[in-house]
């Protein structure tokens, strides 16, 4: 009995996602300790963020034109880890998509040219049989006529 593939790709790829979320932590502590990280990648993006956030709930409850006050340093460098964080999971989770449906893409493809080439030999074995039919026919044909040529003794 033959055993189906151990599907060693499937689990490696959800040990790589598994792994990114202690990796994404502690790229996240760093982010809180280096002031060039916090202030030139975690503030920038969390401040945008905040903007955003309190404009689209200023007007979902009416408020138009008023000003948003910036997030403080400190949240909105834990605001900036945080969203590195999560960017860094989402990110390793689609490479691990792309990785997949690009492994299942050449195994398709691997089993369309598996295919092509069995419809290809089995046309040429066809085409062979169809030659040695057509050679038995006419040979067939030969010795009818011979036969038939043949003078009928009389008694």
């Amino acid at each position: 009995m033959v055993v189906g593939a151990f599907p060693i790709a499937k689990l490696l790829y959800l040990g790589v996602r598994q792994m990114s979320k202690p990796v994404a932590n502690r790229i996240k502590a760093g982010a809180r300790r280096s002031e060039f990280f916090k202030s030139y990648i975690c503030l920038p993006p969390a401040q945008i963020y905040h903007w955003v956030e309190m404009r689209t709930k200023m007007r979902i409850m009416g408020f138009r034109g008023s000003t948003i006050k910036p997030l403080n340093e400190d949240m909105a460098a834990e605001l900036g880890a945080e969203l590195l964080g999560e960017a860094i999971i989402f990110l390793i989770g689609t490479g691990c998509m792309v990785l997949e449906y690009s492994r299942q893409a050449s195994n398709s493809r691997r089993k369309e040219e598996e295919l092509t080439e069995t419809i290809t030999s089995l046309q040429t074995q066809l085409a062979e049989l169809s030659l040695t039919t057509e050679t038995m026919d006419a040979r067939l044909r030969e010795f009818n006529r011979q036969l038939v040529s043949f003078p009928t003794p009389n008694k």
